[in-house]
């Protein structure tokens, strides 16, 4: 029904990238990577996430599940990797850069039952495929003159989940002809009792992609590592891929460092034969280098702890990357120290925080482990120790304050307490009557006003209006704001649409300040978020 409406649109070159063998390879990192390094040569790029996965978006899913869930800025809750495809290429995503196999066959059953179909019986080849060829091509986009979309499935190639995804490729391989390239990514294990390397899941992977009517343009062989080049030339004969597209991907010092080494090793070059574009000369990209090599050369190390619940890696994700970077241009190492806020007691609050240059209270939601946030802040506070509150983390330190400084001693959320006599923090008026979970909290870019001569401004170099993600459904109850400015805690940032307050922050400490939005949904390699930037300069001092 819609696979030749292509034909109509500009002519972009499309890229898949799949994956084999096992899950979390890295297929976010090549993704973005490989948008880097087309950029790099001028290129107009965007990068897409296909999961197949039947939730809507993974807003209602654990980040023990799915790790963080990344907002962008028109207020979709998406998966991780797009924090990873904004942060090493500053293009900003939206709702049409993560499909879930539930929007897929939402978007196709709401047309049934609206008619659209004109009464034909809906199978998953066509209409399922064609919906997914519809978003592959990004026809409800029409109007962004890309060079090149970057299309990304999740999973591993052989999940049944991921098969009609497969199928639409095929199609797409065929009616795209030269414009559409088939990256595959696989891993090649190391026995440590034989001391070999094996490429045989990669040949059973490849084989099971070509079953699908697939050939692979180009493998890129995720390895601990190096492969020699008789090990390439074996997979590229076994797997009917020319050797100089037989890419590895060793694990590296950073992230960071993995486009340097795709460019390195002609990956981008490689994408531009296989569709019939001149190569050209190799970009220098100075400015990735010239942070690299500050990076490289950093010496002193800071300690960063991260008071949350979640004592996962990709929980914080782009909380953990917007510190690293922060640190970076401040020339030093960021050391992250996860610190369960569960744990936290009164009695043991001075030795968990112990050898930390700065806090972060991190996000969340629900009741586990406030307490221990609540206690942090509040050491944090008193001990004068540079502090980042974070969504719930804000929200935490306003319940520390009223608790200990306006002396409520039952303070408390509506969110947690729904009875508490003080709630300081409480629902949004327009969240009280929703009922559905799913993307129905306050998401996306906002404006905030900075009140002239706070800290927060100063450390956005004194603009007046900025503009940040939100994910939450509780605010500042401003019935206390009064109090709580009277006592030493400002509000600093107001958003001036609603009069919600977005930054609180006490000027008497060294740096003590909380964000009801999330400023690491902004923060990019090359444009580390100011707020970071300005936290890891007061910890570096201090």
């Amino acid at each position: 029904m819609h696979s030749l409406r292509y034909k109509t649109m500009k002519q972009a070159n499309y890229i898949f990238i799949t994956g084999g063998v096992v899950s979390s390879l890295g297929k976010g990192i090549i993704s973005a990577s490989i948008g880097k390094l087309l950029q790099a040569r001028g290129y107009k790029v965007t990068i897409q996430k296909f999961d197949p996965y039947i939730n809507i978006d993974p807003g209602t899913l654990n980040p023990y599940e799915h790790g963080e869930c990344y907002v962008t800025a028109d207020g979709m809750e998406t998966d991780l990797d797009l924090g990873h495809y904004e942060r090493f290429t500053g293009i900003h995503t939206t709702r049409h850069n993560s499909i879930t196999t539930g929007r897929i066959y939402k978007t196709v059953i709401d047309r049934e039952r609206h008619g659209d179909y004109l009464g034909k019986t809906i199978q998953v080849v066509p209409h399922i495929t064609d919906e997914i060829k519809r978003r592959m091509l990004r026809e409800d986009e029409p109007n962004e003159n890309l060079d090149f979309v970057i299309t990304e499935v999740g999973g591993t190639i052989g999940d049944i989940e991921s098969a009609p995804f497969m199928e639409a490729i095929r199609q797409l391989r065929w009616e795209l002809g030269r414009r559409a390239v088939c990256v595959h990514l696989t891993y090649v294990p190391y026995l440590k009792a034989a001391d070999e390397l094996k490429t045989k899941p990669t040949q059973h992977s490849v084989k099971e992609l070509q079953g699908m009517g697939i050939q692979p343009d180009i493998l890129v062989l995720r390895t601990e590592r190096h492969l020699d080049d008789s090990m390439r030339m074996k997979v590229a004969s076994f797997c009917n891929v020319d050797l100089e597209c037989v890419v590895q991907s060793e694990d590296m010092p950073s992230i960071y460092e993995v486009p340097v080494s795709m460019q390195k090793q002609g990956l981008d070059a490689a994408i531009m034969r296989k569709i019939g574009i001149p190569v050209g000369e190799t970009p220098a990209m100075t400015s990735w280098h010239d942070f690299l090599n500050k990076q490289r050369n950093a010496k002193r190390e800071i300690h960063i702890g991260l008071v949350g619940k979640y004592d996962l890696q990709d929980a914080y994700k782009s909380i953990r990357e917007s510190l690293i970077l922060a640190g970076i241009y401040n020339d030093v190492k960021t050391r992250l120290h996860f610190i369960n806020s569960e744990e936290i007691t009164r009695d043991n609050v001075a030795d968990k925080l112990a050898g930390m240059a700065g806090i972060i209270i991190c996000p969340g939601f629900g009741h586990r482990g406030i307490e221990g946030k609540i206690i942090a802040a509040e050491h944090t506070r008193t001990h004068d120790i540079p502090t980042f509150g974070i969504c719930l983390g804000m929200q935490m330190m306003v319940i520390e304050f009223a608790r200990n400084v306006l002396g409520y001693a039952d303070a408390n959320s509506a969110e947690m307490n729904p009875d508490t006599p003080h709630n300081v923090i409480d629902m949004m008026e327009e969240q009280k009557t929703i009922t559905q979970m799913g993307g129905t909290m306050r998401l996306g870019a906002y404006d905030c006003e900075l009140i002239k001569g706070s800290r927060a401004r100063k450390a956005y170099g004194d603009k007046p209006l900025i503009s940040e993600r939100h994910r939450h459904r509780y605010e500042f109850n401003n019935a206390y704001k009064t109090e709580f400015q009277q006592k030493g805690m400002q509000c600093v940032g107001i958003n001036p649409a609603a009069d919600l307050v977005e930054i609180v922050e006490i000027p008497d400490k060294r740096w003590y300040i909380g964000t009801q939005f999330h400023p690491e949904y902004s923060s990019t390699v090359l444009h580390p978020h100011p707020l970071f930037m300005d936290f890891i300069k007061t910890c570096v001092i201090c």
